[in-house]
């Protein structure tokens, strides 16, 4: 720790010593004038948005000194190990309007350092500008035509007629997006010595980081270029980059559910208590009731904790009713005084489907006009999906995953057309027979979170059996919900309880 602590303060003082030496030469090479000065050629690329397919460190410096420069009579190289001289030649790199590239590691394979030679080729420059001693050594090894003007020790001066007088180009109208957790110095500090505009996402979803939509908004871009291939294809990052452009928030912030949130839901109709305890009481007491729950998780969670709704939208019955699918559909115009004062509340709300005989699908496109608003999710109840000749309460119901996959597919197409952040679907689940096929369920749509909800109730030992039969079935790492029954469970689990699963829920709902 003691030596780590050492080396961090001789890069730092080494960083001052190259600021002052960076200083100088960029007040040596402006006091020429214009006169006879030389510009860097900077372009956009042809597409409108462009993903980097590559590596952090060397491999992304030379993708976007390739995409924004044509030439340049300077090129800056550093070591890549060097961090010190990386960041005090990136800086210089930025004052002078020129690329900045890094030598890769000593260990760094041959075609590794081909590329950055090329990379230098390709540019063109007069001189090449080397800060470290590595980089010196690797440069002038290249015998290229170009004169090497080197800065062994960041002490080390340099007088501006070691330079061909430059003068920056006008900025590229580009937008970069950087990956915060990605090393990309020298990258980041080419794109702004072309005038492009860097706006850095914790991640690689703009939807998720809320200063990222705020810099996206404040200046939509017209011309994208992301750094590195966890942005995904340029269609996907374009759906996202439109959401956080023009798209509402969701209670709680961002426009990604999770993991950056965990909600804490009141189940039940407004009809009354039969149906769960969310008919207890009129909207304003479930709103506030809600809260009050959600407050209770506030100290167990390092999320934002988001209270929500959780309103059962049809209803399953013992009879067909007129249309002949054992399954009662609540108006929209009766659902819409909670969901819209929901969301003046800051509270999620979710649609619950008990189908009966009818399409999953179908009952969803019922409540199109509730979905259009970026509050509300859906939520399907297998347990009351019925076969033909079946009926509600003589025995468990089930759908298949196709099924389900369908109403993702029509609530993604929606999300997508109306600009809305993230959509969640509810699958509720207490036995492995309600979700056929569960495998093959599509976690795919960027649009939609799939999540599974563990709604099973009695003793705790009968709970925490069918958790672990449930969270082992999902697909993959699918976020998880748990439900918590004030009557049936013997005893319900507290708060500190119902957190301390694993995976941690990211809804908890009370019935």
């Amino acid at each position: 720790m003691e030596n780590d602590r050492v080396r961090d303060r001789v890069a730092a003082r080494k960083l001052r010593h190259l600021a002052v030496v960076m200083a100088v030469l960029a007040t040596g090479c402006t006091s020429q004038g214009t006169a006879g000065a030389m510009t860097a050629e900077v372009t956009a690329p042809a597409e409108k948005i462009t993903v980097l397919n590559a590596e952090p460190g060397a491999g992304s410096a030379i993708a976007v000194s390739s995409a924004l420069f044509r030439s340049a009579p300077v090129v800056v190289v550093a070591a890549e190990a060097d961090r010190a001289a990386s960041a005090g030649a990136g800086t210089l790199a930025e004052r002078l309007g020129v690329p900045v590239l890094q030598v890769p590691a000593s260990n760094a394979t041959e075609p590794g350092i081909a590329a950055v030679r090329d990379e230098v080729g390709r540019l063109s420059p007069q001189v090449v500008l080397t800060v470290g001693a590595d980089a010196r050594r690797e440069v002038e090894a290249w015998q290229g035509t170009a004169k090497v003007v080197g800065i062994d020790r960041p002490q080390d001066g340099v007088t501006a007629t070691d330079l061909p007088a430059v003068q920056p180009a006008e900025p590229v109208n580009v937008t970069v997006l950087a990956d915060a957790g990605r090393d990309d110095v020298a990258a980041i500090a080419t794109a702004r010595a072309a005038g492009a505009r860097i706006v850095a996402v914790h991640g690689v979803d703009p939807r998720s980081d809320p200063a990222a939509i705020d810099a996206l908004r404040a200046e939509p871009p017209d011309v994208l270029l992301a750094l590195g291939k966890g942005f995904g294809s340029p269609e996907r990052l374009r759906g996202r980059v439109d959401t956080a452009v023009r798209g509402a928030l969701l209670p709680g912030g961002g426009q990604v559910l999770f993991p950056g949130r965990l909600l804490v839901c009141l189940y039940g109709h407004p009809d009354g208590p039969a149906l769960g305890a969310l008919g207890e009481q009129d909207l304003e007491g479930s709103i506030a009731r809600a809260k009050k729950l959600a407050a209770e998780y506030e100290p167990l969670s390092e999320v934002p904790v988001v209270p929500a709704l959780e309103i059962i939208a049809t209803v399953a019955h013992g009879f067909p009713g007129p249309d002949g699918d054992y399954s009662g559909e609540t108006a929209v115009e009766a659902l819409r005084p909670w969901v819209e004062r929901a969301g003046q509340e800051g509270v999620h709300v979710i649609l619950d489907l008990q189908p009966g005989r009818a399409r999953l699908v179908d009952q969803a496109k019922r409540y199109e006009r509730l979905l259009e608003m970026p509050h509300v999710g859906l939520a399907v109840d297998p347990e009351w999906k019925l076969g033909p000749d079946q009926v509600p309460l003589q025995q468990i119901g089930g759908v298949d995953a196709s099924e389900i996959n369908e109403v993702s597919a029509w609530l993604a197409e929606l999300t997508a057309a109306r600009f809305l952040p993230q959509k969640l679907l509810v699958a509720h689940q207490f036995q492995l027979s309600m979700i056929r096929n569960e495998h093959a369920l599509d976690t795919t749509r960027d649009e939609v979170q799939l999540l599974i909800h563990m709604d099973g109730q009695g003793t705790t030992g009968q709970k925490e059996s069918t958790w672990d039969s449930v969270v082992e079935a999902r697909p993959g790492d699918l976020p998880m919900g748990w439900k918590n029954f004030y009557d049936e469970d013997k005893p319900m689990l507290t708060p500190e309880q119902t957190m301390a699963h694993e995976p941690k829920p990211s809804m908890v709902s009370y019935q």
